[in-house]
Order: structure tokens, then sequence, then C-alpha cells
């Protein structure tokens, strides 16, 4: 390939990246299937690995992360960056409008846009001729910290504008202002996930914010961030008149916007209703947001009314009550996670908060606690905040009567009483005897729990009365339960039946596939999917055994803190032990080797692409069903896919196949299709 050839084909793959990337991240409208984006990202990562000179800051592939950083220099803003003042009451609201109405001549006409206030971190970001070139933090408002390694693994942050080749030209010069935040169901997912690893994270928020100041971009990278953004800070060419203008051209350009979630108002009286009525919509939104913005429309307004102090006159924010009370903290226990993490949690003077009493809260680690001066004795604010977990804010300082106690980590394990550590650069603190009881229910708990071994009839209270018991010491005493036979039929609670069905469950759970053990055996940051990830790769939880730290490492999606911890697990004798126990118990320590032999499948070669709700099948059920008979499932309609299945609510996917001519299937289709292609087979 001559050079000019190669240029213009990276540069097209470039384009092609951006374009697929902003339909997915952005408009939730995917054009291709997973597997041929993921073609056209190989494709320019191998370019680029054999042409080095020709990666540039805005490549695609330029998002996974710079190596860490010493520390974020500081960014003076092009403009103050200011905060709003609040407003709790349509009354409020109405004082605001006779507020400005004075600096105004009578009868100006006035519209407002109202947008959700994001509950994340406000983010200013830089383009030069296009080309995203700084990202910073608002800091005090005048001065914040230069963060564009992290921002740069954000997928819905354009690394250069227009994103369409249709859009408006890219102005010399253009600042934006916006707010990356973490969206609810990504946070849950991401929860989830860590949580199996033994992580902990309470809020989108608090995530969000501690991504974006980590100081190594491969750990923001992992975190599922997004951006939107509101407002135009510097543009070198012509401003528009309006704000709704403005949502409007940054959504032209390519950015994320809050245009989809906005309202455009010319009737005041009609703006006061929907704040007052809309905290009933925000549960619908896919992001936290903790009250509205209203903006008058006009920009040429936002001139003459200027600021009050740091508050602009031309916006208000309005704030809804937070789900918060008080309440007297009596004493700070430690609890022990299944990998040995020490979390303090608070325990409370019982109070009713959003129909729940609560009497415990958590308080995350040490160093919460000291940043915020949390002491025994204190009267402390908790929020939920939808969280299910309640959290402890702070203390209520000027309620202190000096009998408060000030609080310390423990040097000592509680359940065991051995020595606790804690590793540099971490918060957590760690007990790392693996025989201390407090893991060891928490370890069999999650074992037998359903991402892992899932042991019907085995949770968390079984494994709390058979280790007390003494029935169970290590994982692999859960197939030596029989022996106890007797000794189970003793229990209060546990007849014949339900200790035959309990053992049944057990010997049953001997067959799942060995991801599903080895994400059982809880080693640290090995959720499900990377236990799978491993196992894909290496085949047998023996042959991951021997593998090298080093090996492990190169894996995609495992990296060196992954590979440490696994090699680290698999050298302990104790750990050793266990496994060769589980494996003369017969369970399954590698995945069946893939069957060779040619066959012929009823949906063999058929791509599908499923839409709307089904009559009787979940979306995952649909897709087993048609990957089970050999069919391939893709997210989005194109060319190449060969059926929709349609349940109720189809949407834009539906249309599409109907322009494509692309066979449209009900449930009751797809199941006599197979039915119908097993019959010709037989």
């Amino acid at each position: 390939m001559s050079n000019n050839a190669l240029l213009q084909r990276v540069q097209q793959l470039r384009n092609l990246i951006n374009y697929h990337n902003h339909r997915y991240y952005v408009l939730a409208q995917p054009e291709i299937a997973d597997e041929e984006y993921d073609q056209l990202l190989r494709e320019l990562q191998q370019l680029e690995r054999e042409n080095p000179e020709l990666i540039t800051s805005d490549s695609p592939t330029q998002r996974v992360g710079a190596p860490p950083a010493a520390g974020f220099r500081k960014v003076r803003h092009p403009a103050p960056m200011l905060s709003l003042a609040n407003a709790t009451s349509p009354e409020d609201l109405w004082a605001w409008k006779e507020r400005y109405e004075k600096l105004l001549p009578p009868k100006t006409d006035v519209s407002w846009v109202v947008e959700p206030k994001i509950d994340g971190l406000t983010v200013v970001l830089h383009y030069q001729k296009g080309l995203f070139t700084l990202g910073a933090t608002r800091g005090d408002g005048q001065v914040g910290e230069d963060i564009t390694n992290n921002l740069r693994t954000i997928h819905s942050l354009p690394l250069r504008i227009p994103v369409a080749s249709e859009g408006p030209p890219a102005p010399q010069q253009l600042v934006v202002r916006g707010e990356a935040y973490i969206a609810k169901a990504a946070f849950q997912r991401f929860q989830t996930e860590q949580a199996q690893q033994g992580n902990t994270y309470v809020n989108p928020r608090n995530t969000a914010a501690g991504a974006l100041r980590n100081l190594d971009p491969q750990v923001t990278a992992s975190r599922p961030l997004d951006v939107l953004v509101y407002q135009i800070v510097q543009n070198s060419n012509h401003l528009p008149d309006t704000q709704w203008q403005t949502l409007h051209l940054l959504q032209n350009l390519g950015f994320p916007t809050t245009l989809p979630y906005g309202r455009l108002f010319q009737n005041f009286e009609e703006l006061v209703s929907f704040c007052v009525n809309w905290v009933e919509q925000k549960e619908t939104l896919p992001f936290e947001a903790d009250g509205l913005v209203i903006k008058i429309n006009q920009l040429s307004l936002h001139k003459t009314l200027g600021f009050a102090g740091r508050d602009p006159r031309w916006a208000i924010a309005y704030k809804y009550p937070s789900a918060t009370a008080t309440t007297r903290l009596l004493d700070i226990v430690i609890e022990v996670g299944r990998t040995g993490v020490l979390t303090p949690r608070a325990v409370l003077a019982p109070v009713y908060l959003e129909g729940t009493t609560i009497s415990s809260a958590t308080l995350h680690n040490a160093d919460y606690i000291a940043e915020r001066d949390i002491r025994i004795g204190d009267i402390v604010t908790i929020r939920r905040a939808g969280e299910v977990i309640p959290q402890v804010l702070g203390p209520v300082p000027e309620r202190r009567t000096g009998k408060e106690q000030k609080w310390q980590m423990p040097e000592q394990c509680p359940s065991c009483h051995e020595p606790v550590v804690r590793y540099p650069g971490e918060v957590a603190w760690y007990c790392e005897n693996s025989a201390c009881p407090a893991q060891l229910v928490r370890r069999i708990e999650f074992f037998v729990s359903r991402p892992a071994m899932n042991i019907e009839g085995f949770g968390a209270r079984q494994a709390r009365i058979f280790t007390e018991q003494g029935f169970i010491h290590e994982i692999a005493d859960i197939y030596e339960l029989a022996r106890h036979r007797e000794a189970l039929l003793a229990l209060s609670g546990y007849g014949p039946k339900k200790v035959a069905n309990l053992l049944d469950a057990i010997e049953a759970s001997k067959q799942q596939p060995a991801h599903r053990l080895l994400t059982g055996l809880g080693i640290r940051f090995v959720g499900s999917i990377t236990a799978e990830l491993l196992l894909t790769h290496f085949r047998s939880i023996d042959a991951l055994a021997q593998a090298r730290a080093e090996t492990l490492a190169e894996l995609d999606g495992v990296g060196p803190r992954i590979a440490e911890s696994v090699q680290a697990w698999f050298s302990h004798p104790a750990n050793q032990r266990t496994v060769a126990r589980l494996h003369a118990h017969g369970l399954q320590m590698a995945l069946p080797q893939p069957d060779t032999r040619p066959q012929i499948l009823p949906l063999a070669g058929k791509n599908f692409v499923i839409t709307g709700t089904l009559p009787s099948l979940s979306r995952q059920q649909a897709t087993e069903l048609i990957k089970k008979h050999g069919g391939k499932v893709s997210s989005a309609v194109s060319t190449k896919t060969d059926y929709l299945l349609a349940g109720e609510k189809a949407g834009s996917k539906l249309n599409k196949a109907q322009k494509l001519n692309i066979p449209i299937l009900s449930q009751d289709d797809l199941q006599t299709l197979i039915a119908a292609a097993d019959t010709q087979r037989g």
C-alpha cells in the first residue's frame, strides 16, 4: 500500500469509527453490528501499530488512556464557571422573575429554557480547529484542573467536530461547558460487577468524580462515563441568539446535549407548573438529577442582566428537598468482606426516612470518616436519595457536647484478631488471614450465589449456620456436607425433605461450567465477566493456575492488577489444596472441547435482530434460543440482517427493517421456523 493510500485508509477508518461511535454512544441508533465495528477498530489499530508516525491525538484508538500522571496542572478558564442561585418553591420562581424584570425595559420579549440539573461533575472542553485539545474541571470557577487525558476516554465525547460530514463547520476556537456523569443503568451494572470483586461504589456522582480525578487514565477508561454539553463558553464564530439555538448547534456539531430532556417555554405560569410537577418524571431520566435549571432563552439579555455576586441573574436552579434526616451516631463497627476488606458501618439511633426506619448506614472507609471528622456520639445527617444503602453525609458540629469520641481503624481484625494492612495507593484496609471466620461466611455465601455455583436453598443464613456448626471450614467442605446428614437433620427447621433437596442441589452444582466455579473462588478483581474471559483463553482452571502474571497481563481486559491477583491466589498452598479437593469431588474444571464436527442447525448462517417485548420470552431467552439453533444475534438492523424478531412496542428497528424489506417474525413465527427446519432435517 502506497503512503498516500495508507494515509487515506487510516483517515477513512477514523471517520467511520467516529461516525459509528456517535451513532452508538450519543444517538443510541447503531447502524452496524458490534462485529463489524470491532473489525474496523482492529484494522485501524493494526495500521497504527505498523505505522506509529500516523497516530494522532484524535484517533479513536487513543481512548484507552495515557500513562498515569504525577498530578494535574492548573487551567484558567476563559470565562468564570458560575454557580446558580436556588429556588425551592413556586414563590421563589416568581420572585426571581420579578427581580430580573426590574432591570429590563417594559414588555421585553422573554422566553425560557428548562433543562435537568445533572448530578455529575462540571467539565470545560476546548477545541482548536475542531480538535479536542484540553479539558478541565470547574475547580473554584476561575481555575480548574487539566484532566484532558481522562476525558479522552469518554466515548460520547467527540475528539473532533463536527462528527458528521454534513454538520456545520467547526469554529477555529470553541470552548463548551458540560457535565460528566455515569448513567443510572450503567452504574448498576458497574456496581454489581465491582461488588463481585469486593469493591464498593456508593453513587454515580462520586464514582464519576473519582474516576475523572484519578491520576491513571486507564482507571478512568474502565468507568462507564458519559458527558452532556449545554453551554458555549467561547466561540470564534458567530454565537447563536438563544439558548435553544445553542443546544441545537451543539447537537449538530456532534455533542451529546441536554436538548432531548429540555423544554422551551413562552408562558411563565406553564413553566412553574412544569417545575413543580417534574419531580414525578425525575426517576425516568437515564441519569441522576437533583433539580432543574431555568435560563432566559435570549442570550442578549444575559449580558444586560449580568450577575449578582457569583450568581447569574438570567438563570436559577429549581431544587427539590433532599431525602435526608438527622440522628445520633451510636457506634462505628467493622464488617469484614469476603475479600478481607474492612468496611466501617454506622450504628444509628433509629430514624424514619422515606418510608423506612433506618438504624445503620455506610461510612465507606476510614478516609471518609477522617475527612468529614465524623465522631461516635455525633448528630449526623444521613441520606437515602434513591440508594438502597443509606449513607452518612457528615456531622452537625454545632450540636456537639464535647463527649463525642474520635474513631480510627482498629489494628486487628475484629473477627480473627490478626493484624490488618493497607496497601500503598488504596483506601481500603484488609485482613489477609484466609481462615478469618468473617471472610469464610461471605466467601461461602458468594460461592453458592447465583453468579457463581447457584446452589438452590443455600444462602447467607445457611453459610453462617454451617460454619458456626463446624460443618464447613473452607469452600470444598460444601461437597462433603453429606457426611453431616444426621447433624443437619438435628438442626431446627431441617427435616428429611429439606436436607435431601439441599444435598441434591449441591450435587447438581458439580455440573456448573468451569467459569462459574472460577467466579465462585472469589479471587480479587475476578468477577463473572473476567472469569469467562480467562477460561475462554486458557480452557481450564489447571492451565490458568500455571500461567505467569506476564502472560495474563497481555490478555485484553486483564491487565497487571488482575494478573498479579490471579497468580498470587493460585500460588497460595491453601488455595491449591482447595482446587485439588474440588477437582476430586468432580466439579467441572475445564470448558468442554469445541465440537469440530460439521453440524447442520436450523438457523445456521442466519442473522437476527430482536426488538420490542415478546409474549413469553425475555430478550436474553430469545437470544439463547436463536444461538442454540445456530443463528446469530446482532444489535442493529443492516443489509446483512436476515430476520427481525419483533414484539410489542417495536421502534425504529422495525421501521428500518421494513424499508430494507427484511422479513419480520413474531415469536410464534420463530418457533415455527425452527420446527420446520428440524422437520426438513429429519
